[in-house]
């Protein structure tokens, strides 16, 4: 397994790789990995001759400087886990200067209104961000294939207009979400959650499962209504947003129509860590 913190190494090997016609992939990451960043890398091994892993903790993507402070690193952890998956990855985990240069800013882009509803809503710049690194991450290895997880919907999403509007040849692959035992969604933040806290968001999930048997007799309306009752009857859990939506365009509902595809989205806090979710309802009543 090799690491790189510089990407011109980096380049000169993907070079070699691409003169030999062989397919590359990525996974990006922010690091602190857990088996829904490992199914990432299982799902980019089968699709692709040589997978690329990037780590890095992308400043510009957050609202909150306490939330980058507190975000979780562990290089080595993280390095021990891909070596158990597979030996012939390559790691590029560079630092925030290798990326960016002397400006580490966001570049502005326009999403279509992907970026103004619910995560955007309440994390301002937070795409802007999004889309700079990746942009940069694509323009520098090049990958055939790109491979994102389903639990960042809305993000996924924005990464396929991305490409759709800058004309980077990358194939966006979308990843099922993995869930722990309880249901709840495997993400680097729930390491920061208390044991009790941790048991207690499994009701997120559930009461998306709940959303799915609703959607076939009740109108979006109530189901929203009904959705954010249950939070407030749920001490361990603040509800931030909870939207039925489009999951093309990710505009909110106001009627279902036969045919189309939607999806539930919430985001919550408990321990006053940020968790958010999504599930595909089922439209075929």
């Amino acid at each position: 397994m090799q690491v790189f913190r510089e990407k011109q190494p980096l380049i000169q090997a993907i070079q070699k790789i691409k003169s030999d016609e062989k397919s590359l992939g990525l996974v990006p990451t922010m690091g602190a990995l857990h088996e829904g960043h490992l199914s990432l890398l299982k799902t980019a091994l089968k699709e692709t001759d040589q997978v690329v892993v990037s780590i890095f903790v992308n400043p510009t993507q957050f609202d909150n400087a306490e939330d980058l402070e507190k975000y979780p690193r562990n290089l080595e952890k993280d390095l021990e886990l891909l070596k158990k998956i597979s030996e012939d990855i390559w790691i590029f985990s560079p630092n925030a200067h290798e990326l960016y240069g002397d400006k580490v800013l966001s570049q502005n882009f326009d999403f279509e209104g992907l970026e103004l509803v619910m995560e955007g809503a309440f994390r301002n710049g937070h795409f802007n961000g999004v889309g700079t690194v990746v942009k940069h991450l694509f323009e520098i290895i090049t990958p055939d294939k790109a491979f994102f997880g389903e639990k960042d919907y809305q993000q996924l999403q924005i990464i396929r207009k991305l490409t759709e509007k800058t004309g980077l040849p990358v194939e966006i692959v979308g990843c099922p979400i993995l869930r722990e035992n309880s249901g709840l969604a495997r993400s680097s933040r729930n390491e920061r959650l208390s044991t009790q806290s941790r048991e207690k968001a499994a009701f997120i999930y559930e009461t998306l499962q709940d959303v799915n048997r609703l959607f076939g007799i009740e109108s979006a309306d109530y189901i929203t209504t009904w959705v954010e009752n249950k939070f407030k009857g749920n001490p361990y859990l603040k509800l931030e947003y909870f939207e039925i939506a489009d999951s093309e365009t990710l505009k909110k509902i106001n009627t279902k129509e036969k045919g189309k595809q939607y999806r539930a989205f919430v985001a919550a806090y408990a321990d006053d860590i940020r968790l958010i979710d999504n599930i595909a309802l089922d439209n075929s009543f």
